[in-house]
């Protein structure tokens, strides 16, 4: 949204403007020590952490530049602790927590780099608690001893170390973000859990914590921590998201807060006995290799690593395979529910996970090893991912569709965002471009229907489009000129004086826009995604002619271009940054090339490359409308890459990495970092991290090329992966896509509304399909579909299983295979690429088609494939492989 609305939001989410005092201490000085891995500086008063460099560099993971403005009581720091206990036979919890109102701790003498005694700053309770700061062969330890020194057995229900990192952006520009700032992700997994944080520039080395050996410290939940709000960092804000807390016990607060809610892990406390001690603690390590070496860093620390190909997103029928790697054998394997999930060892530390027939939504897989440690795996089981698609085109073509044709803002024909939990279409919201069919909250649902014909065609889900375009889209969110209006629908009393506005909402906020403001033309934002729906229909009249009644396929791919380069001129905002779903701009330009329309092809080229060329002047070349984001890197990239300027890209596929991590768990792995969109496009609206939102879908789309373009690291697909998978998990059994999923522990559900769910499916569309890889240490993988090798080592063969089954990608020969039309069901190769060939269908799930166009590419090196069978015409840079309702194999030859 435009920068004055952030202005406004953090306005509202402001917990008051306190005056800042230094509880901790900081005048007293620091105690400054020394590992082989770390230089750190504790806070001499309050003994918390204050700063921690890796050895022989100096990028500082916690925001020590900004100690003096989080000095005050309230203000979380890792060395706190939150805590919850209740006496024997007691229902009431009391709760701990040493950041509420800080004494000076009382030093301990003892062999450690620092210790102190915590009940100068917790006050009279039965529990004595000790903190410690270790040196843990070279890496930095965390360690709390917690004793009973009251009579009776304590309950221990809650208990959590709150982790701060420099993740404030507030009064930066942008080059200080990306040289000071970095960014973390949880894996909540138990005794295998971690936290991982990179510089925010995806380059450097990384920093993981882990349970410290000797100590009983799972990961059992990642709890959002609540502080005030100054304007010196605006805590919970776009700016600022907000810290979490390690939680290991988690008891007190599912009886309590998270009562409705179906946590990650099973809730635990622990009870002490008088007298009784406990130990828990964490490990601060470096992954030296950065992102890359997280894995390795963590399996270091003997914690256990899990490996999941194609992910943690997996539809029915589509079997993955699971890699577990620990220092203890595997006692045993369990899913939650029971039986969703079918696991067989194939080899040691390998295995085969299979959903049931039945399995759907989120399960979770738990590892016993013989040392006794347990390590969660979360799975979100989607239905057969052919079938997922077909009932979101069902759904957003009936219940999201609005025919109400008395409505004055011109909004029947159309696909329209819907509220799930109310049953019904949004017809009205104080933002109102959600109602407004603009914007990306109020494109989502269109675009989603659009792009899926592209991929899935469905007879009656065209007619609507088609209906929605010559009424709705051309006529009314159009000009005449191809300008993009914000928004068709508005807060206009005078323009609308006999429309029934909701009496029980406040209009009053900027969000309100009247006629004349959601008139305006000027945010290129909304382009793409009229262009976008465009260019699917241009693929459907090419591929299915039949299906298309109201245009040709050139009207449609001219309509494309012709709102592209409306969306240059001098009067539209923001078009010289990175747009979301800009990659169909890409498209677009391929297939001008590809219809022989050359002039405007040359013009669309020329208007990209004046972008190109100023980001790669840029340091930091990823603005949008936010202080910081994680929209503009998927233009910049593509762009940049297809221009040639390689630094740049290369710049931003590490920028993409920064906010990009990959866990053992669906909703983290492969979810680009967004926080503040519920704001915008949500039904519940708060800054939290956002689950699945569009920016995993889009920022895939990089980490794909980019491992297109290199095969050899596969780190890029193992993440880009994840991420084009994530909108798979935003639809529900009815077919209805949420915007995104809910991460607070007190809620962990799916929005309530579409909103801007469209963006993220256009980037499955444009990514997803098989792709291979040769890992260096697993060896051969397939992700969205199943290897099998033939007697002969040097031949393979591939079943594909994704939801886009017309692109493959074969890493070992870099040559990557995509058709307009039917389906490719598998394809095989000899190692020495002298033999390639796939196997084409039609689609079970939509028309038939008399040919499809198969295109060939080789992404690195000079070879060139052709179709040496069937026959075939060359067309559209590629060949015309005639369809028949039985399969048809094609195969591939080098060219001479």
């Amino acid at each position: 949204m435009l920068r004055h609305g952030v202005s406004a939001i953090l306005g509202l989410l402001l917990l008051g403007v306190q005056a800042q005092s230094d509880n901790l201490g900081l005048a007293n000085g620091y105690i400054a020590v020394n590992t082989t891995n770390f230089k750190v500086k504790i806070v001499k008063d309050a003994q918390v952490l204050a700063s921690l460099v890796p050895a022989r560099d100096t990028f500082d993971f916690l925001p020590s530049d900004k100690l003096s403005v989080r000095a005050n009581n309230g203000q979380y720091h890792w060395g706190d602790i939150t805590f919850r206990y209740r006496q024997q036979g007691s229902t009431s919890w009391i709760d701990g927590d040493t950041a509420t109102n800080r004494k000076p701790v009382k030093a301990v003498d003892t062999d450690t780099l620092a210790a102190s005694n915590l009940a100068p700053t917790l006050g009279s309770s039965p529990l004595n608690i000790t903190r410690e700061w270790i040196d843990v062969s070279g890496d930095l330890g965390l360690r709390f001893t917690i004793t009973n020194s009251g009579k009776s057995t304590i309950e221990l229900g809650s208990l959590g170390f709150p982790a701060e990192f420099n993740s404030i952006f507030t009064n930066r520009d942008a080059s200080e973000i990306q040289r000071l700032c970095s960014l973390s992700d949880p894996y909540i997994g138990m005794h295998a859990g971690y936290i991982r944080a990179n510089p925010i520039s995806g380059t450097g080395a990384a920093l993981i914590v882990t349970p410290l050996e000797g100590t009983d410290t799972p990961f059992e939940a990642y709890r959002n921590l609540i502080e005030p709000s100054y304007p010196s960092t605006n805590y919970g804000s776009q700016t600022f998201e907000g810290f979490y807390e390690w939680q290991v016990l988690t008891k007190a607060y599912a009886e309590k807060e998270w009562a409705d809610v179906k946590p990650w892990n099973s809730p635990s406390s622990r009870n002490l006995a008088a007298g009784q001690s406990v130990k828990f603690g964490v490990r601060f390590s470096v992954a030296k290799e950065g992102v890359r070496g997280i894995d390795a860093a963590v399996r270091g620390t003997s914690t256990p690593v899990a490996i999941g190909v194609p992910g943690y997103i997996i539809p029915r029928g589509s079997p993955a395979q699971l890699f577990l790697q620990s220092s203890s054998n595997v006692s045993s394997i369990s899913s939650e529910p029971s039986g969703a999930l079918e696991v067989e060892e194939s080899s040691p530390g390998a295995y085969i996970v299979t959903p049931s027939s039945t399995a759907w939504g989120r399960v979770r897989l738990t590892v016993r090893y013989a040392d006794d440690k347990i390590q969660t795996i979360h799975y979100h089981v989607t239905k057969a991912s052919t079938e997922v698609l077909g009932d979101l085109g069902t759904f957003l073509t009936t219940k999201q569709w609005f025919n109400d044709t008395s409505d004055p803002f011109g909004r029947a024909y159309s696909i329209m965002t819907y509220d799930y939990e109310a049953g019904a279409i949004v017809a009205q919201d104080p933002r109102v471009w959600i109602a407004g069919l603009s914007d990306e909250g109020g494109t989502g649902a269109y675009l989603a229907a659009a792009m899926k014909q592209a991929i899935q065609p469905d007879g009656d889900e065209v007619a609507k489009l088609e209906m929605f375009i010559d009424k709705v889209l051309w006529d009314t969110i159009q000009t005449s000129d191809y300008a993009v209006r914000k928004s068709i629908f508005y807060y206009d009393k005078s323009a609308q004086p006999d429309y029934p506005y909701q009496a029980n909402t406040d209009w009053g906020s900027w969000t309100s826009w009247n006629q004349k403001s959601a008139y305006a033309i000027d945010r290129a934002y909304d382009y793409v995604h009229v262009a976008a729906a465009y260019w699917s229909m241009y693929r459907v009249a090419r591929a299915y002619p039949s299906l298309v009644k109201s245009h040709e396929w050139d009207w449609y791919l001219g309509q494309a271009h012709k709102t592209v380069i409306r969306a240059t001129k001098s009067d539209v905002g923001y078009n010289r940054v990175g747009l979301m779903g800009e990659t169909v701009i890409g498209e677009i330009l391929t297939d001008l090339t590809r219809e022989g329309r050359d002039s405007e092809a040359s013009a669309l080229s020329a208007a990209m490359k004046s972008r190109a060329t100023q980001w790669n002047s840029e340091e930091v070349p990823y603005g949008s409308e936010m202080a910081w984001d994680s929209t503009g890197q998927e233009g910049v990239y593509y762009w940049t890459k297809h221009f040639g300027y390689m630094s740049t890209m290369t710049k931003t596929v590490n920028s993409v990495l920064g906010f990009m991590p990959t866990v053992p768990h669906w909703g983290w792995d492969g979810n680009a970092r967004r926080y503040w969109d519920n704001i915008y496009g949500g039904k519940l609206q708060r800054i939290e991290r956002q689950i699945h939102h569009y920016g995993s879908g889009l920022n895939a789309l990089v980490l794909l090329s980019a491992f297109r373009s290199d095969p050899s690291d596969s780190y890029l697909l193992r993440v880009g992966y994840a991420g084009i998978s994530g909108p798979l998990s935003n639809i529900n059994q009815d077919g209805f896509a949420a915007a995104s999923f809910h991460s607070w522990p007190d809620t962990l559900k799916w929005d309530g509304y579409s909103g801007d769910y469209g963006p993220g499916f256009l980037g499955m569309v444009l990514g997803s399909g098989t792709y291979v890889a040769q890992h260096n240490t697993l060896g051969l993988l397939a992700y969205g579909g199943t290897i099998t090798s033939s007697d002969d080592e040097n031949s393979v063969h591939v079943t594909t299983h994704g939801p886009i089954r017309r692109r493959v990608f074969i890493g070992p020969l870099s040559v990557l295979i995509t058709t307009d039309a039917g389906s490719i069901d598998s394809f095989g190769y000899t190692s020495d690429g002298s033999n390639v060939s796939l196997v084409l269908t039609q689609q079970s799930s939509s028309p038939s088609s008399s040919s499809a166009v198969v295109w060939v590419e080789t992404t690195s090196g000079s070879v060139e494939y052709i179709v040496s069978s069937p026959a075939a015409t060359q067309t559209r840079l590629g060949w015309a492989v005639p369809l028949s309702p039985s399969a048809v194999t094609v195969q591939l030859m080098r060219a001479s």
